[in-house]
């Protein structure tokens, strides 16, 4: 694996095993910030592990697309708390959709440079 690859993988190993370790509650009321900006998070992770098996990552658009997803989908959360709605569904949506989407590209990437026939 080159290090486009290495890198992210290494930083959500070990964003995982702080998280798992440390001690933090969060309170009830963030509960659905922390989890949007959870699935943010590993959005942004997959597709840059994507891009990198995909030799297209670009640090730049991965900065940026972090940044620019974690903040409308807070924008989405906060706005939906203001209408007494739960539009932070909506973000929960189609970052599932984009998880498994990568997910499985990158699965098939994986196994087509290790098992190709």
């Amino acid at each position: 694996m080159n290090g486009a690859v290495l890198l992210p993988l290494l930083g959500l190993a070990l964003g995982i095993l702080v998280g798992a370790l440390a001690p933090v509650s969060i309170p009830l009321s963030m509960a659905k910030y922390t989890a949007v900006a959870i699935l943010a998070a590993l959005d942004t992770s997959l597709g840059g592990i994507r891009a990198g098996l995909e030799n297209r990552f670009d640090l730049f658009a991965f900065i940026s697309g972090f940044t620019f997803n974690s903040l409308l989908a807070a924008a989405l959360t906060y706005l939906g708390d203001r209408l007494g709605i739960d539009l932070y569904m909506a973000a929960v949506v189609v970052f599932g959709v984009r998880l498994f989407d990568n997910l499985a590209i990158v699965r098939r990437l994986v196994m087509n440079r290790f098992w190709s026939h």
